[in-house]
């Protein structure tokens, strides 16, 4: 999309975003959320009344639109009326619902196992035996670095973790063993088997455990 093709309504929400730091996925739900809602009115948002927003809330409930969808999209409404137009009247008949519990679906200590026996290579093992044993996303997995790993205290540093700069995580015992020194999880060496590779010198710290040197370093 052109610079000459975004509004100054949206130029000036995407820079109220900016200027609190909200992530890049979290901008573009609420710049989608924003123009669901231009379509329901056919006009600019900025024209908006409280029965407006009353009669897309209701628009969402009879197009059978789901719970979790729903909070989401009037979460970006919120921050357009509350942040961008400063109208905190029309932010206030914004509601949400409570979304059912779900318990969730835990792997047994049996399935994790088979799961890993199948894993067809020593990468993939130790990816799946951190995400699960350290209690990590798939993409703080991907983005772990060299430096991240203490392996002396058995900790992990999570940087650009989902809704926290920083965190670290305890490492279980059995994931924490696939970093000793001769059996690294670093491939930023170029790919060779990671059976054969030392943990790497102090110039691969900056380095990604799992990508390629071209893409650990972007």
């Amino acid at each position: 999309m052109s610079t000459e093709s975004i509004t100054p309504l949206r130029q000036r929400m995407i820079e109220d975003m900016n200027a609190r730091k909200l992530c890049a996925g979290t901008q573009r739900g609420h710049i989608h959320s924003c123009k669901r809602f231009a379509m329901f009115l056919k006009r600019s948002p900025d024209t908006a009344t409280a029965e407006d927003i009353r009669r897309f809330q209701l628009h969402l409930s009879e197009t059978g639109a789901s719970i979790c969808n729903r909070n989401r999209t009037m979460t970006g409404l919120r921050f357009l009326f509350r942040v961008t137009l400063r109208r905190l009247d029309l932010a206030g008949e914004i509601y949400h619902i409570r979304e059912p519990q779900k318990i969730p679906l835990v792997m047994s200590q049996d399935e994790t196992r088979r799961l890993l026996a199948v894993a067809n290579s020593l990468k993939v093992r130790v990816l799946l035996s951190l995400g699960y044993g350290c209690g990590l996303r798939a993409g703080e997995v991907v983005r772990l670095k060299v430096k991240h790993i203490d392996s002396a205290q058995k900790i992990i540093r999570v940087e650009q973790s989902k809704s926290l700069p920083l965190r670290r995580r305890g490492a279980a015992r059995t994931a924490m063993s696939c970093c000793r020194p001769r059996r690294s999880i670093c491939y930023a060496n170029g790919g060779r088997c990671a059976h054969r590779v030392m943990m790497p010198e102090r110039r691969w710290r900056n380095a990604g455990c799992f990508l390629a040197p071209s893409a650990a370093s972007r």
